[in-house]
């Protein structure tokens, strides 16, 4: 301890010193070797304290295990004078229950010879108090009774007392063993101090030789930091002169900091309104470019005569119900608008088409985009426009729309009559609708006296190979009001039901069919165009709709119709020699439309929910192949209403039928098909017509 001692006061001086040195205004010098060796014998230093510290835990220790042992001594001496003093109390408490039994032992044998003598007086003096005697017999009888239970009782005691004996001799033997034991512990905890000691010792002894040496190595290096000190303070005047001047320059860094990070970033201003004029140029261009592509586009497909298609999505409504199943699934092409992306099964599907609408577009953009088409019907051209879709996805709404709000038939009908008001001053037109349903495959007249009379599909007589339908009534319209009449007479006789998915479902395929005549005054030029607008009924699961009875007779017949048009598109397609038209009355009826002398468009209705991604990914390719086929470009029915002699004229017989309402070229191979450009003369009767009903 006084080692320590010692130790402690020469390690205090050592740091006053070097507090001492740490105070002088010498700047410290990082590279300077006496630094290092500084550093070394401080670690040196803290090195030393820390043995110094285990040693004093190590210390701590030994003198804790020691006083465990003392306890654990003073335990077993307490254990043992507890054991003695019990053994003095059981030894005391048998003398005393020995004691007692002599004492009743004696006593009852000085009492048992007047008894026996009483016994005997009573014997001879007395034979006439027997009572007396048996009574005392008695009595006798239970002292001897008594007597042989104190004798019991003497008897047990003295095996008590032989018991106690033999405890006491166990507890002799146990004390000393005790004894013993105590003597060996007290043995060994000597010789553990004692080597304990021996460690404590030599490890001072080593901790103080270690110390003495490090310090006199401390000593050493103190001395030659001083020198060096002394050495060092004209570099450090310099160091502290040349601090100064940067000190100095830095306070003005500042300044020529945020003069450069101005210049800096009006460079990168410039640089991004650049960039940012580029680019809109750039995607300018790019849209320019995109518009010009779709103009090509559409241009070549009507050279080619493709059928276009184009997509409209509606919107989410309250019949969709919510949760999973009822979120959107659809998404578009913000830079181009004939992209649409459907998410089926976790996986995007991507399809490309003519245009697609979003459920945000109006009636009147979906009519512009087929208003070209409808206006070409005016020039001679036959022209086809069909909706397609699964049931509630729009295609009604779209085709006919609502009296405030009408579709593509109505608006269709009111172009028409605004084309040929513009052009009354040299031509004169007329205009004949027809209507008519698909209904389990049966033909009927929507606008007839009779709507469930069965209507057949025939060839002309002629030879011509072209379709008509006797008996399908014509209307000529003249006004906007007489085409609401007709709707509206047109609109009650087709057949809509109410299924799961469609509260109002079409049962059946609504055709309405525009004929214009016109005739120019001064050429004599006549033109013949067709208007076709199919409301195809919608296609459907069984097991969705729940349809049963009737309706499920009309789904089957549905959907036989729309797979035989799926059987045409795909034969038309791939360039088959044969054209499956006649497997259903809707392709038959549609054969002139999809024939190759036609212009046609094809609208698909999509779904946007979740429950009905499988119907609107058949859809979205369905629409994908019919956008694939090409049927040639649409020929101009025109005629001449006298002889030229520059032109060649060809004359066909025409149809003498009553009531030709719907007309088609036969199928490719049939030998009388229409030749492009050319100008055929045509006789005509005309058709009779009859006045609108009020």
């Amino acid at each position: 301890m006084v080692e320590n001692e010692r130790l402690r006061q020469e390690m205090r001086r050592c740091e006053a010193e070097l507090q001492e040195l740490r105070a002088k205004p010498a700047a410290p010098c990082t590279g300077c070797e006496h630094s290092q060796e500084s550093a070394q014998l401080r670690d040196k230093l803290s090195q030393l304290q820390l043995e110094v510290a285990e040693n004093k835990g190590l210390l701590s220790e030994l003198n804790l295990e020691v006083q465990q042992k003392t306890d654990r001594l003073a335990e077993v001496e307490l254990r043992l004078k507890d054991c003695l003093a019990e053994k003095a109390q059981e030894e005391e408490r048998l003398s005393r229950r020995l004691r007692d039994s002599h004492e009743t032992i004696a006593s009852l044998r000085a009492q048992s010879p007047p008894v026996k003598y009483v016994m005997k007086t009573v014997e001879v003096e007395s034979s006439k108090t027997r009572q007396a005697l048996s009574e005392t017999q008695a009595r006798n009888q239970h002292l001897q009774e008594q007597v042989a239970m104190q004798r019991q009782v003497l008897k047990e005691m003295e095996q008590q007392l032989q018991s106690s004996h033999q405890l006491t001799a166990q507890l002799r033997a146990q004390i000393a063993m005790y004894e013993s034991e105590l003597e060996r512990a007290h043995g060994q905890m000597l010789e553990e101090m004692q080597s304990l000691e021996e460690d404590k010792n030599r490890a001072i002894e080593e901790a103080f030789a270690r110390a003495q040496v490090e310090m006199k190595a401390v000593h050493e290096n103190l001395a030659g930091v001083r020198t060096n000190l002394l050495t060092l303070q004209p570099a450090l005047r310099t160091l502290t002169n040349d601090y100064n001047g940067l000190k100095r320059q830095v306070r003005g860094f500042p300044l020529l900091l945020q003069e450069a990070l101005k210049s800096v970033k009006a460079e990168i201003g410039q640089a991004i309104d650049e960039v940012n004029s580029n680019n809109q140029e750039l995607l300018r261009k790019y849209r320019r470019e995109l518009q010009l592509r779709k103009k090509c586009h559409n241009e070549l497909v009507r050279l080619k005569g493709n059928i276009r298609v184009i997509a409209r999505v509606r919107p989410v409504t309250r019949e969709d119900g919510e949760g999973p199943e009822a979120t959107n699934a659809v998404t578009f092409d913000p830079d181009d608008d004939s992209i649409i992306h459907l998410l089926h099964r976790g996986k995007p599907v991507s399809f490309e088409l003519d245009k697609v609408f979003s459920p945000k577009a109006s009636q009147q953009d979906v009519f512009q985009e087929v208003q070209a088409l409808i206006t070409s019907c005016i020039d001679g051209f036959n022209v086809c426009i069909f909706a397609y879709g699964q049931t509630g996805a729009g295609k009604t709404y779209t085709m006919e729309g609502t009296l405030e709000n009408p579709g593509i038939n109505q608006r269709a009908l009111q172009l028409l009559f605004s084309e040929v008001q513009e052009k009354a001053s040299d031509w004169e037109y007329t205009i004949t609708v027809s209507a008519a349903e698909i209904y389990n495959e049966v033909l009927r007249d929507l606008l007839g006296q009779e709507p469930q009379e069965k209507l057949e599909i025939r060839l002309c007589p002629d030879g011509s190979g072209q379709l008509y339908v006797p008996g399908l009534t014509e209307f000529q319209v003249q006004s906007v009001e007489d085409i609401n009449k007709v709707f509206e007479f047109g609109h009650t006789n087709r057949t809509t039901e109410f299924t799961n998915l469609n509260e109002h479902s079409s049962r059946s395929h609504a055709l309405l069919i525009v004929t214009v005549h016109g005739v120019d005054g001064s050429t004599g030029l006549r033109t013949t165009g067709k208007l076709n607008l199919v409301d195809l009924a919608g296609s459907e699961r069984v097991g969705k709709s729940g349809a049963e009875g009737s309706r499920l007779r009309e789904a089957q017949h549905i959907n036989k119709s729309l797979s035989a048009l799926g059987d045409v598109i795909a034969a038309l397609r791939s360039r088959q020699g044969h054209v499956p038209f006649r497997n259903s009355k809707l392709t038959y009826l549609l054969q002139d439309s999809l024939s190759g002398d036609s212009k046609t468009l094809m609208v698909v209705q999509v779904s946007p929910v979740e429950k009905n991604t499988s119907e609107t990914l058949y859809s979205l390719k369905f629409a994908e192949r019919v956008r694939s086929v090409e049927l040639g470009p649409g020929s101009r029915r025109a005629e001449l209403g006298s002889w030229s002699s520059q032109e060649h004229l060809e004359w066909e017989p025409a149809c003498q039928t009553p009531q030709p309402s719907a007309r088609a070229h036969s199928a490719p191979g049939s030998g009388t098909t229409s030749r492009p450009g050319s100008i055929r003369r045509k006789l005509q009767p005309s058709g009779k017509s009859r006045p609108l009903p009020v």
